[in-house]
């Protein structure tokens, strides 16, 4: 297998890789070498890379097929791209908060791939919380306790008439009629790949814990989501023109920052069809 040059962002998760254009060629070899990094690192940082979308839909589907998002519009040309936009005057941003992406679908997305195509100056970094770390820390009765636990899923806080994400004035969302929908995922889910378990409940889109009390469920939701995040679970990059991220849908939650009031940001984003979680 091609040895990578990775050097790692924090003592919890996250890499960058040095000395690869993803966009030349991308041979077996080096494909398998990024995705063992991956699922190693959870997140990695490619600098300096200058990418068109068809380059980057590429170096996607190295991984997988690419998905489109439900509730958002993607770009017009090629609908598998997201672009993620941040105007001056918005209040709001597109991924502000904790959370990991589209778990309200059956079949949640493998991860993301985000390429940035203009970024504020010295601000709108990323923050990243690896949930095997969180759920390797919990005692050994609480694991035992979330074992089994199913949590409810739906993309209505986000995406219905009154969700936060609609709020957002630069990205077109639709179909808010259908945000009412439900699924059920494991509240610790297995990484298919490692085999290693991670907690797998989010703000933005876990709304219960199946079989609990309201209460229960809001008191047992309120602990997860705050151990989930804790300082020594994360990471932070930061951007810059051309810089590119991905990471693992399966085992981090993500938390875009808007710190840029009066800046513009620019994203774009392209997502990797995943499985259900087991």
């Amino acid at each position: 297998m091609v040895a990578l040059d990775t050097r790692p962002l924090s003592g919890s998760l996250g890499a960058s890789v040095r000395g690869i254009d993803l966009g030349g060629a991308l041979d077996d070899d080096l494909v398998a070498a990024i995705r063992a990094a991956f699922v190693e690192h959870h997140v990695l940082v490619f600098r300096d890379q200058d990418l068109s979308p068809e380059q980057q839909m590429r170096f996607g589907r190295s991984f997988g097929e690419l998905d489109t998002h439900p509730f958002v519009a993607g770009n017009a040309e090629h609908p598998e791209i997201l672009d993620v936009v941040t105007e001056p005057d918005d209040r709001f941003n597109f991924g502000g908060g904790w959370h990991t992406d589209v778990t309200f679908l059956p079949e949640p997305d493998l991860g993301s791939i985000l390429y940035a195509v203009d970024v504020p100056d010295g601000a709108g970094d990323t923050l990243f919380a690896n949930q095997h770390a969180a759920y390797d820390a919990l005692s050994d009765t609480m694991k035992r306790m979330l074992d089994g636990l199913v949590g409810v899923h739906s993309p209505g806080p986000q995406y219905g008439a009154d969700g936060l994400s609609t709020q957002h004035k630069s990205m077109q969302t639709r179909a808010a009629d259908r945000a009412d929908s439900v699924v059920r995922h494991p509240v610790v889910r297995t990484h298919p790949e490692s085999g290693r378990r991670a907690l797998y409940v989010n703000g933005a889109f876990t709304i219960a814990i199946d079989g609990l009390h309201a209460a229960e469920s809001r008191s047992l939701l309120r602990f997860l989501l705050g151990h989930a995040v804790k300082e020594r679970f994360t990471c932070r990059v930061r951007w810059e023109p051309g810089t590119l991220v991905m990471w693992d849908n399966r085992s981090v939650q993500h938390y875009a920052l808007h710190d840029y009031a009066g800046q513009r940001r620019h994203m774009r984003r392209v997502t990797v069809k995943g499985d259900r979680p087991a």
